[in-house]
């Protein structure tokens, strides 16, 4: 069974355009892939920006909740100081009553920026891109499934 010079040309080309059709397609894998990480590491990107939004919100809250518990202490031992003035043989004025006043308020204030500042950093930390490492995990799997069409 001898194959014509013909025959022999058609079967070379169709070689020719098979291997063709393979690098295209592996071509056009490596494209989509590297989309497809380009789009994971910009989904990361968003995340670790959200939560490290989240973290300066709570720190800048709990800095302020140290500022008014300073002056609300800083209220307090004045009017300690009225008080201790007061209690000495001399006239019976009450103007410390007014210095406890403002501090109780301070300290008020204090604690729920403080409060305010333990659930921000709470609920922000730590910054880890977890939809994103979701998806790649996702990913993973229908790369080494046996059928990847079923695993989306």
């Amino acid at each position: 069974m001898a194959i014509s010079t013909e025959e022999m040309h058609a079967r070379q080309e169709g070689v020719q355009a098979s291997t063709q059709n393979i690098a295209q397609a592996i071509q056009e894998v490596s494209d989509r892939a590297q989309i497809l990480v380009k789009e994971e590491i910009e989904l990361a990107k968003a995340e670790v920006t959200e939560k490290l939004t989240v973290l300066i919100r709570g720190a800048v809250v709990g800095i302020l909740a140290g500022v008014f518990a300073l002056v609300g202490l800083l209220f307090l031992l004045h009017g300690f100081a009225w008080l201790a003035y007061y209690l000495l043989p001399t006239a019976t004025n009450t103007v410390f009553w007014g210095y406890f006043l403002v501090a109780g308020v301070l300290f008020l204030v204090g604690g729920l920026a403080g409060f305010l500042a333990a659930r921000a950093f709470k609920r922000g930390s730590p910054p880890t891109p977890e939809l994103a490492i979701g998806e790649a995990k996702r990913i993973q799997e229908t790369v080494k499934a046996e059928h990847p069409e079923q695993t989306i």
